[in-house]
């Protein structure tokens, strides 16, 4: 199953403009995603985006 999402952005002065993608709560919960939890971006090409968690550093107990 797919999960609809819409862009929005927000502007900010002249040319500041800042992206909002928003994740479905059901699929947060389905990938156990937490508050503050550091993610990654990765390109492919114009049409296909990944999403990658950051793997947590045990020793500083926060995410790289």
């Amino acid at each position: 199953m797919g999960y609809i999402s819409k862009l929005q952005v927000i502007r900010r002065g002249g040319s500041n403009r800042q992206y909002y993608l928003i994740c479905p709560a059901p699929l947060a919960a389905a990938l156990e995603l937490k508050k503050g939890e550091r993610l990654e971006w990765v390109v492919r090409d114009r049409w296909t985006f990944e999403i990658r968690r950051r793997r947590a550093d045990p020793e500083r107990g926060r995410h790289e």
